[in-house]
């Protein structure tokens, strides 16, 4: 008959004794909770190279995070999603709408970053549905002009609010 063995917790127990090793033996392990309210994250703080970009020209982050964080001579863009400086949807189920909206908002946060939409290095394209690709990319071509940033496109399967389209990017300030 063949023995088999197993470790557990660095200790070796053959078949016939893992059983009564495991009953033995407590499978505890540590938990860490960490939420908004445990003392390791409260004292965390946006360093000071780091400056945290803002406008009321674009919808308030809806959650903990910023519109965009220049680093550097850089500008990075949280993804822009299609509601209005008040914080409401615009366009709901129209692909055409909410990519003008969100192109509008990407506009306000590199301005108000300091640059310009010639001066955008990358943009992510978030897609509910790659079926609005050809809309999305024509509205998104004549809003860039000739300058062509380099750019992804993917389709996921849920964004914030259920909008169409999201779009992020990375911005030179120099």
């Amino acid at each position: 008959m063949l023995s088999r063995t197993f470790a557990l917790y660095n200790r070796t127990f053959r078949a016939s004794t893992l059983k009564a090793a495991l009953s033995q033996t407590p499978l505890t392990y540590p938990v860490r909770h960490f939420h908004r309210t445990h003392p390791a994250m409260s004292t965390v703080k946006t360093h000071s190279s780091l400056t945290v970009v803002s406008t009321p020209n674009a919808p308030a982050a809806i959650g903990p995070y910023a519109q965009a964080i220049k680093a550097g001579d850089l500008l990075f863009l949280s993804g822009c999603i299609p509601l209005n400086a008040q914080g409401q949807l615009v366009g709901e189920g129209d692909v055409t709408a909410q990519t003008h909206q969100v192109l509008a908002n990407l506009k306000a946060v590199v301005e108000a970053g300091g640059s310009e939409l010639g001066k955008v290095i990358k943009t992510t394209v978030f897609l509910k549905s790659m079926n609005d690709f050809a809309t999305v990319n024509g509205i998104y071509s004549s809003f860039f002009g000739q300058h062509t940033p380099a750019r992804s496109a993917v389709e996921v399967a849920r964004l914030p609010k259920d909008v169409l389209v999201e779009i992020e990017a990375i911005v030179s300030l120099k």
